[in-house]
């Protein structure tokens, strides 16, 4: 019996290898907000002419049909600076999953060794030295720990989950880019239409003074005239530059968007682009679940809840014992004898050991308890947010939709208005004042109109933005 005794004693160990797993099975908690029907349904902003139901597209910037933005986002996907350092953090953490992965498998040893030293005799129960001899060792170990109480397991789910998460940050690094890469562009696009309007408008007014000038010369008009003409033509001039600027900062942003400096020449079609791309459909938005189920932040924190549950069982597991099988095997003896019979050498069997819990190991429960209902809270909170972003976003670009075709109508009758003004002034119908009123107002007019065109091609961008499209690798689901 005594011979059977490891072999049995391994079996039995072995069987129960897998038995249990200590800790709380990982699952999407019912009181968790993203499982409320209201997070899931239709967007309460969605109005079914400027948006749609029908499910995001995936490359949603495709839907300007503007060849120069697509390669422009492109370009950014591949050389984005925040992008390589997130897919190298996700090849960081997939690397960081398979080590602890390999901690469930066998570890094997390999060891040899040499010196001259003497043996102190009364190790071996002697009263008289030995001499001093050539020593040598060699052999294999190997070892592998029983999971009885699913420490490596939860390990293994928390590597994992954590990898999960730093792939759904790579995700929403590319959405990001993206979005500030169409945004930069639009704003070029915007800076270039704004100094074209203003400069058309500034042209006018330069051809009023001239006029002004030569009544006044004429004796139809005061010098206080030409001073107020002056000053009109001298107003309008004046915002050139601020969209100069405007056009310089988008300019400096998109390139180091594309990971390059200012210095570094843009593609010139890039920098020409005088009107701001027209979407030719209603901007599809889907659904709550959808949205949920799509955003990388999303995504991320449920990850990380997903983590600290596996956690609670990491910690849980450290308060039972360790229970690892091993066997080795080698040669050791004197140096010239390595290799022979004598000096073989091997063993096998169980090691056991705990450490007996004491009130820190089960404060380190208590505490992945708390992190893990943080990352609840968390989650909940990033799921909020993500339902906020969607619905503020709606309501502005909606309401900017309305604005601005207001403001193209007041622009049309300030347009017909100052044309009427024009002609009747020069008729001498109607004095100076009102027609150099009647061209103030036009070039407010035009102004707000070019402003409110600029502010709704950012609202799409950041509905774009707020509905989690624009990346396809590496999916994963909440709650999976």
């Amino acid at each position: 019996m005594s011979r059977l005794y490891p072999a049995s004693l391994l079996l039995a160990l072995t069987a129960l290898a897998g038995c249990t797993s200590v800790g709380p099975d990982y699952h999407l908690p019912a009181g968790a907000v993203m499982q409320r029907q209201a997070a899931q349904g239709r967007f309460a902003n969605a109005d079914g002419r400027q948006t749609s139901s029908q499910p995001v597209a995936p490359r949603w910037w495709q839907l300007y049909h503007d060849p120069v933005l697509n390669q422009l986002v492109e370009q950014a996907q591949q050389a984005n600076t925040d992008l390589r350092a997130a897919t190298a953090n996700l090849q960081k953490a997939l690397a960081v999953a398979s080590q602890v992965s390999a901690e469930a498998g066998p570890h094997a040893e390999l060891s040899a060794s040499a010196e001259r030293a003497r043996i102190s005799g009364q190790s071996m129960l002697l009263d008289v030295p030995l001499p001093v001899s050539n020593l040598g060792d060699e052999g294999i170990r190997v070892a592998y720990q029983l999971d009885l109480f699913g420490k490596l397991r939860r390990g293994d789910e928390a590597a994992e989950a954590n990898s999960e998460a730093s792939a759904a940050a790579r995700d929403l690094a590319r959405i990001t880019v993206t979005a500030e890469t169409v945004r930069s562009y639009l704003q070029i696009c915007s800076a270039n239409h704004g100094y074209q309007v203003l400069q058309q408008q500034s042209a006018l007014q330069q051809k009023q003074l001239e006029l002004t000038r030569l009544l006044a010369g004429a004796g139809r008009l005061t010098a206080t005239d030409v001073l107020r003409a002056q000053a009109q033509a001298d107003s309008v001039a004046a915002g050139l530059p601020a969209y100069q600027a405007q056009r310089d900062a988008a300019r400096y942003r998109l390139a180091m968007l594309l990971g390059q400096t200012p210095a570094e020449a843009l593609p010139p079609a890039a920098l020409a682009c005088a009107q701001e791309p027209q979407l030719a459909q209603a901007i599809p938005v889907g659904d709550g679940r959808a949205l949920l189920a799509r955003r990388p932040d999303v995504q991320q924190a449920e990850r990380k809840l997903a983590q600290s549950s596996a956690m609670i069982g990491v910690a849980t597991a450290e308060l039972y014992p360790s229970i690892t099988l091993g066997a080795s095997a080698g040669f050791t003896g004197l140096l010239e004898d390595v290799g022979q019979r004598s000096t073989q050498r091997f063993g096998y069997g169980p090691l056991i050991s705990w450490t007996i819990p004491d009130s820190g190991a089960r404060a380190r429960v208590t505490a992945a308890k708390a992190d893990n209902a943080a990352a609840l809270a968390h989650f909940d909170g990033v799921v909020l947010n993500a339902l906020r972003e969607v619905e503020t976003s709606l309501s502005l670009y909606g309401k900017d939709l309305q604005r601005l075709a207001l403001l193209r109508t007041a622009r049309d009758s300030a347009r017909q208005a100052a044309a009427q003004n024009r002609r009747l002034y020069q008729a001498g119908r109607s004095p100076y004042l009102s027609s150099l009123d009647a061209d103030r107002t036009l070039v407010s007019n035009e102004m707000a109109v070019a402003s409110a065109e600029s502010q709704l091609a950012q609202d799409q961008v950041n509905l774009f933005l707020a509905l989690g499209g624009g990346w396809e690798e590496g999916k994963t689901q909440a709650g999976h």
